[in-house]
């Protein structure tokens, strides 16, 4: 896991095409979904943290997102 605060712009955008973050949770409300998410590309700076793959998110305590990753979801719920 990590804050968006700690990584500059390229250091993100390299990153992201390195395929090193290829999803994004929010660290108050412990959600986790992908980087092209309408709802994660609301939330504060402050609050975003990124992950490698899924198992890390889960790991971390992280719930997936119902909007982008619904089936996951759903699967979380039950």
């Amino acid at each position: 896991m990590t804050a968006h605060l700690l990584l500059n712009t390229l250091e993100l955008q390299h990153a992201i095409r390195q395929h090193k973050i290829k999803f994004a949770g929010n660290l108050k409300l412990k959600i986790y979904g992908t980087l092209h998410c309408a709802s994660g590309k609301r939330m504060k700076m402050e609050n975003r943290v990124f992950f490698e793959n899924e198992k890390e998110a889960l790991s971390a305590g992280f719930r997936p997102c119902g909007h982008c990753l619904p089936n996951d979801y759903k699967k979380w719920k039950l």
